[in-house]
C-alpha cells in the first residue's frame, strides 16, 4: 500500500509554499488508512467514500500536532489527487 506515498514528498500547504513528508508521516499516514478500510466507516468498492481525507486529518493532528498536515492540500497531495 505504501507504494503510492514517496518518503519526503513534496505537498503545498495553504501558504503555497512546498513542505515534504518525513517517513514518520507517510508511515502514520499509511497505517490510518489501513485502519480506515479495515473499520469499514470511509471503506468502498474501488476508493474511499468521501471526507476521508477529514478523517486522516482529524487522526493524524493526535499523534502529529506539530506536523500540522491539513487534509486539503496536505494529504490529498500526497496521495496524488
Amino acid at each position: 500500500m505504501s507504494g503510492f506515498l514517496k518518503s519526503s514528498v513534496s505537498s503545498q500547504n495553504s501558504q503555497g509554499t512546498k513542505r515534504k513528508w518525513v517517513p514518520k508521516e507517510d508511515a502514520t499516514l499509511v497505517s490510518y488508512m489501513v485502519n480506515l478500510h479495515n473499520v469499514g466507516t470511509f471503506n468502498a468498492d474501488t476508493r474511499f467514500k468521501t471526507d476521508y481525507l477529514n478523517e486522516l486529518e482529524r487522526m493524524l493532528e493526535k499523534v502529529l500536532p506539530h506536523a500540522m498536515l491539513k487534509a486539503k492540500p496536505n494529504i490529498e497531495s500526497s496521495l496524488g489527487h
